[in-house]
């Protein structure tokens, strides 16, 4: 692994510390969980920039396949290690331990770490990058709304539809063919393995988000159809 790895993650690990306490500051009346959503996203934007700008060839993006790792894509996955460090810490400390995210924060510490030690699939790794950050904006905002109060609203339910559908295509859809290419390509086992854990949990997750968007259309026609009412009188 490479000297400069080591302290982009220790540098990374400061900054999103800094950046948590900074937002306890200056949003004393939000919760600890409002203000780490809001350090996330900051992560979020970040990642999908950084995986755009590692594209060497936007006519087929996943290329090279297998190949040694870029500095950039080692710095940025060094970057992302950093904040999910973080975030399981601040999760953790939180009270937030449920078994899914844990799970989470584990196969992407370990899958990214094992991609820096062996200096290899920084492509493929980057796409992954990509494809499991490109929805948290919209994840982290729909939280955000319920604490400022903006819950079951139109507002509300289109940034849901918003994260569902986002979420399903890169998780549903380019998930699948990565991990496929993973498992099927002669890579390290452990990023096998770690490939096949992330999309296990992906899986499980848009599960979930397809019963909250039923839940939620549900909800909503009731209501327009009681509206629908009140207006014909």
């Amino acid at each position: 692994m490479e000297d400069f790895v080591l302290s982009y993650v220790v540098t990374g690990l400061a900054f999103w510390s800094t950046a948590f306490l900074v937002m306890r500051a200056l949003m004393p009346k939000r919760s600890y969980e409002f203000c780490n959503r809001a350090v996330s996203t900051m992560h979020a934007v970040a990642a999908v920039c950084m995986a755009c700008l590692s594209v060497e060839d936007w006519s087929c993006p996943v290329c090279p396949l297998n190949a040694p790792s870029s500095p950039r894509q080692m710095k940025s996955l060094a970057v992302t290690l950093s904040y999910m460090i973080y975030d399981a810490v601040c999760s953790h400390l939180n009270g937030d331990v449920r078994l899914d995210n844990t799970v989470h924060h584990l196969v992407s510490i370990v899958g990214i770490g094992a991609g820096l030690a062996y200096q290899r699939c920084g492509t493929e790794m980057m796409a992954c990058m990509f494809i499991t950050e490109i929805s948290s904006p919209l994840l982290h905002l729909r939280e955000m709304l319920k604490e400022l109060g903006i819950k079951d609203t139109d507002l509300n339910l289109l940034v849901d539809i918003l994260f569902a559908a986002t979420f399903s295509v890169g998780r549903m859809v380019g998930g699948p063919y990565l991990t496929y290419v993973t498992l099927t390509t002669d890579y390290p086992i452990l990023i096998k393995a770690m490939a096949a854990g992330l999309q296990l949990v992906s899986a499980y997750w848009f599960l979930r988000i397809l019963r909250m968007v039923r839940y939620k259309l549900g909800k909503k026609r009731p209501a327009a159809a009681a509206a629908t009412k009140v207006n014909a009188k």
